[in-house]
Order: structure tokens, then C-alpha cells, then sequence
């Protein structure tokens, strides 16, 4: 199905006509007017069967999509539109030229573009309601430190989220690494060194250890599964990056079900620039490997040579709740793991409130010292 098609599905409501939206933590597509509740077909029989929801997340080869970038499917064109404050690339329903950002709130006019894209094969549903992201956000907010007392309030009164699924990546890959280096051996030897006792040298007998390097080579082998990388240039990497661990079990095959009532973020990266960031993850992993491969007490890398075959992927959806609170004219985005509830975000500080706690902590310091040396008869207290 194109995108243009996939704009146009809509899931009018048998009994009312109102339009179904998907209930967080449901397998089912509900009437917010009437409460009437449409199941999303996953079950064992069936075109969306075990066998079909396998097959839908099989990893797909990484060299033939990117031929396939530049000619057909498993592509399709979306109607994209791009955020010139945050740098987010988001769909728009059928007919749609203006809204508001979902991530800073910037509000968006212009002609969206058409792009062609590889499809997503899975997501992970929404598992918390907008209630329970904002009850996540309303604790994180509660607990920081010199926050504006207006900030409180927006998570008191306002605290709207908007349920966004975001785009990544996973790579599956083999990886066979050669590399050079040195061992280092611990050696204890008794000396004569010299120690400062009481304000005073004096030479005392010590075991002294030093490193005896010896050179090494070798060849290490891992095979690397669901290397989870952002395909989005929304949201921060520091608070995309906290905001995990996810959960990939729970990862079912796309449908459209899903996304009713919320947005999906169009992937930014590529899948050969997400297998790039991939590759920076699985590096640092084969330098611990070469480490435990190398032994000894020490160990001295001088080179790593990597090859990384059988390169398979997937792109799937993750849900967040998002929301932005402007203060003093900049944007402070908020993200709350759809899944877990995990919340992290960028915050504003309050001058006033940051001086005034150093003013308390000064008056309270002074007022130690004031005491102390009242206590030692070098301040004379007056009396009243």
C-alpha cells in the first residue's frame, strides 16, 4: 500500500460513525463517543498469523535494500514535511498543509514533499495511556531541582502529550576482527622508596609494581543481533538515548491499527547511515572483546581491522509521548517511553530561585562560622 493510500484509511465507528483510535495496552481499536471496540486481527490463523508476523519482521539484507532505495519495493512514498526549528521529518493527514510540531510546538506551514521510503515492518504498541505518560511526567517534573514554578504548573494544568511512534533501525551482522597489541604482566619488586611521615622523608622498604609488555596478535569473532539505532533527528539523541531500555519482544508486525490516533515520525538517517552508528556500537563492543581476548594484567590495543558480513536489518516504530514547554523563547522538549514510562527531557533553570538558595546556604554558612567562633571566645555575641 502507498502512502498516499495509507493516508486516506480511516476506521469509522459501526455504531456511531466517529473515527476508532488505538487503546494503549489493548489489541483492539476503540470509540471514544460510544465505547465500541474493534479487535486488531493478530491471531494464529490467519493472513496475520504466527507465520505472517514472522515473516513481516524477518530481517531484511542490507546491500539489496540499498538498490532498492533508487528502484522499487518494499518502498513507498509518504507525504513528509519538515520542521525547520527541531529538524523533525512527520507525515500529514490527506489534505493537510499546517500543524503544530509534535516535538517543540513550532507551528508548521508549507507544501509537504513526497519521498520514498522503506516501509516499517514492526512496531511496539503503545502500552501506557496519555493519563499514565502524564502522570510519569507530572513525578519527573515534581522531583527537579530549581525548576520554574510555571513549569510545575504547565505539568499541572496543561501537561498535554502527543503519542508519536519513532523511527529506527536494527542490524543483525557477523563481524570477524583481527588485531595487534600488547600484553601486560604485572611485576612486584621490593624497593627502597622514599615516604613523608609526619611532615618528614624517611626511606621504607615497598613492593613496587610495574608492567612488562610482550607483543600480540589474534582474531576475534561476534555475532552482533538488534543493534538498535535512531533513524530520527527530532528529539536529542541525550534524551532518546535515556529514555531507553526498550523491550523488542514485544515487537509485533506493522499495521495501520496501530498508528490510529497518533503520529509516526518519518526516519531521517537512512539505513546506511544508520548501519554507521550501528557500527560505532558493535566497535566499542569488539575493543572489550579484543581486551578479554589479549589477557593479562594490562593490555595495549595499537590496531583493530573489522569486517562485518551477512549485514540484515529491520525498520520498526517504538511509541513515545511527547510534549514541549516554552520558556523565555526556547523550547524545552519532554519524552515518556510509551512502553516503560522512563521519562527524560530537557529542562529549564529558575535565576531566581538558584540565587535564592545560594543566598540561604551563604547566611547559613556565615551563620556557622559566626557560631564556631563564638563557641572558640573570638566573637563576642551581643546580649539582648
Amino acid at each position: 500500500m502507498s502512502a498516499s493510500q495509507a493516508q486516506e484509511v480511516r476506521f469509522p465507528c459501526e455504531s456511531c460513525g466517529a473515527e476508532l483510535t488505538y487503546r494503549p495496552g489493548s489489541r483492539v481499536i476503540a470509540c471514544a463517543h460510544c465505547g465500541h471496540e474493534n479487535p486488531i486481527e493478530l491471531g494464529e490463523e490467519g493472513p496475520w498469523g504466527r507465520a505472517a508476523r514472522e515473516d513481516a519482521l524477518a530481517e531484511r539484507d542490507l546491500a539489496a535494500a540499498l538498490r532498492d532505495l533508487a528502484g522499487r519495493a518494499p518502498l513507498e512514498d509518504r507525504k513528509s514535511i519538515d520542521c525547520q526549528n527541531c529538524g523533525a521529518v512527520f507525515d500529514l493527514d490527506e489534505g493537510v498543509h499546517a500543524e503544530a510540531c509534535p516535538y517543540c510546538g513550532t507551528s508548521v506551514v508549507a507544501d509537504p514533499a513526497s519521498s520514498r521510503r522503506i516501509t516499517p515492518q514492526g512496531l511496539v504498541p503503545f502500552a501506557l495511556t496519555e493519563q499514565a505518560g502524564q502522570a510519569a511526567l507530572k513525578a519527573w517534573i515534581k522531583g527537579l531541582w530549581f525548576a520554574p514554578s510555571d513549569l510545575k504548573a504547565y505539568a499541572r494544568d496543561d501537561g498535554r502529550l502527543s503519542g508519536v511512534y519513532l523511527p529506527y533501525w536494527t542490524f543483525d551482522c557477523d563481524s570477524t576482527s583481527r588485531y595487534s597489541g600488547q600484553r601486560g604482566r604485572a611485576v612486584y619488586t621490593s624497593r627502597n622508596v622514599t615516604v613523608m611521615v609526619k611532615g618528614k622523608p624517611q626511606r621504607r622498604r615497598r613492593q613496587v609494581r610495574t608492567i612488562r609488555w610482550s607483543p600480540v596478535a589474534g582474531q576475534v569473532a561476534r555475532h552482533f543481533d538488534d543493534v538498535l539505532v535512531s533513524a530520527g533527528g527530532a528529539v536529542p539523541p541525550e534524551l532518546i538515548d535515556g529514555v531507553g531500555p526498550w523491550d523488542l519482544s514485544a515487537l509485533t508486525a506493522y499495521r495501520e491499527e496501530y498508528l490510529s490516533g497518533f503520529r509516526s515520525e518519518l526516519y531521517r538517517a537512512g539505513p546506511d547511515l544508520g548501519f554507521r552508528a550501528a557500527q560505532a556500537v558493535m566497535k566499542a563492543t569488539i575493543r572489550e572483546d579484543v581486551r578479554r581476548d589479549i589477557g593479562g594484567d594490562a593490555q595495549r590495543i595499537q590496531r583493530i581491522d573489522s569486517r562485518f558480513d551477512n549485514i540484515s536489518f529491520k525498520h520498526i516504530l517504538l511509541p513515545v509521548w511527547v510534549a514541549a514547554y516554552s520558556y523565555r523563547g526556547r523550547s524545552f522538549p519532554f519524552v515518556v517511553n510509551g512502553q516503560s514510562g522512563r521519562v527524560r527531557g530537557a529542562r529549564p533553570y529558575s535565576l531566581l530561585k538558584i540565587l535564592a538558595a545560594s543566598a540561604l546556604a551563604l547566611l547559613l554558612v556565615g551563620g556557622a562560622v559566626v557560631l564556631y567562633l563564638a563557641d572558640q571566645g573570638q566573637l563576642q555575641l551581643p546580649s539582648w
